[in-house]
């Protein structure tokens, strides 16, 4: 098999460190990859949002299959293009990809199904939505509607932030992504995600998993594109997964029931409030760094899974996942996520990697022409740990972090805590 990744992340690492251990495979091809997936495929420069370029150099070069990694190129409907071509696609087309596009779309598409969700209205005009503000009070979460970047989500706990976080949507800051406004019901526990594999009939859950989005300790700081995960989730409930488990199926049916064809991951995004498991939000891909902990756990051939799910068949397959925990820590450049200095050395890695069970994801890195590895990004560097056990996994990713440097790196020592602490840890 040849095969085609798009994006350049931590995701994409994993993804393509999954694919070129399966034997089928034959040559891997990233675009635009990193200074990791440099080691294990070609990096090349291609347009992953031009459908047509894509799917152009994919008839070139024989690819069979395309993997489509960030959201972005599925909500301009790649997917569509590629299929369109002949060219298998794991990654939904842009009417699938809606429900991480549009949060209007996703809102609308849980109340059609009867999934378990906050309540919300959508706005998309600037007084009406303050004047709804006044009416519901606060705590309450403004979500611009389409992508922002994930800038585009407040949770106001007080008045003057949430007609800060509306009249922010509206100024144009977000473009059309701001122009229509979701008010959500703000809910309160801890969160978790369930990611699965379809084809659009048959579904392959994963273990539940769980990030953590504030910058700094104890939860505090800006919000991030996550600064570490694990998986399985120790608090979370028998009775909570068979929720959870229930709520994709019913999604994945929904799915098909409004002729959407979806051939990729779903990820549902759940908070687990006193009521049970209510989903916050759908994304269509592969979660970054959640694939970081999943990946690692897959006991299967990732190839022949996800050409599986592109080609319709996956009820062919019989996918297992490995009996261990695991844990990821991310390596970000000082003032992510805000601005950030890029270009410096990193060093270590080959000591961390060579620790049992770890594996060092590049997020955002970049090979100098001479072989020197730079950060070239806010989240630099994943470090991923297996264990027998949650502590263990734990206490072997900052072993192996404590190996890694360069200037201005810094990360979170409390990833996983919480989780650790107990389910009361969570409790206001």
């Amino acid at each position: 098999m040849r095969i085609l990744v798009l994006g350049g992340g931590g995701r994409e690492h994993a993804i393509v460190a999954s694919l070129v251990a399966s034997p089928r495979v034959t040559s891997v091809f990233v675009a635009p990859g990193n200074g990791g997936t440099a080691a294990l495929a070609e990096n090349v420069d291609l347009p992953i949002e031009d459908g047509l370029a894509v799917a152009s150099f994919a008839i070139e070069r024989g690819i069979d299959l395309v993997v489509i990694g960030p959201e972005a190129p599925l909500v301009a409907g790649v997917a569509d293009v590629v299929r369109e071509a002949g060219v298998p696609v794991f990654g939904p087309g842009a009417q699938g990809a809606r429900l991480e596009g549009s949060k209007e779309f996703a809102k609308e598409f849980m109340r059609r199904h009867g999934l378990p969700t906050g309540a919300a209205r959508s706005f998309s005009a600037l007084e009406p939505a303050l004047a709804y503000l006044e009416e519901v009070g606060v705590p309450i979460v403004v979500k611009a509607d389409g992508l922002a970047a994930g800038k585009g989500v407040t949770v106001a706990m007080d008045a003057g932030a949430a007609r800060a976080a509306v009249r922010e949507c509206f100024s144009g800051r977000f473009g059309d992504a701001g122009s229509t406004v979701l008010i959500e019901e703000y809910l309160t526990g801890p969160e978790c995600s369930l990611l699965v594999i379809t084809d659009g009939h048959t579904m392959v859950p994963m273990a539940p998993v769980q990030d953590h989005k504030r910058a700094y300790e104890d939860d505090q700081g800006p919000n991030t594109g996550g600064m570490g995960v694990y998986s399985p989730v120790p608090i979370v409930t028998e009775a909570e997964h068979e929720t959870m488990l229930a709520t994709m199926y019913a999604a994945v049916e929904g799915l098909a029931v409004e002729d959407i064809e979806y051939r990729g991951v779903l990820y549902g995004g759940f908070i687990l409030t006193d009521a049970g498991p209510k989903l916050l939000e759908f994304n269509a891909r592969f979660g970054d760094p959640e694939t970081q902990v999943i990946l690692p756990r897959f006991a299967g051939d990732l190839a022949e899974t996800l050409l599986a799910a592109a080609e319709g068949r996956l009820a062919d397959l019989d996918v297992g996942w490995r009996d261990e925990w695991a844990v990821s820590v991310v390596l970000a450049s000082g003032g992510y996520p805000g601005d950030y200095d890029a270009d410096m050395v990193i060093a270590g890695i080959d000591d961390a990697a060579a620790l049992s069970g770890v594996t060092v994801y590049h997020a955002g890195t970049r090979l100098t022409p001479g072989g020197t590895l730079l950060s070239a990004g806010g989240r630099v560097l994943n470090v991923t740990a297996l264990g027998p056990d949650f502590a263990s996994a734990r206490e072997r990713a900052y072993e192996a972090v404590a190996l890694i440097g360069f200037e201005g790196m810094f990360y979170r020592s409390d990833i996983g805590a919480k989780a650790m602490r107990g389910r009361a840890t969570w409790q206001a």
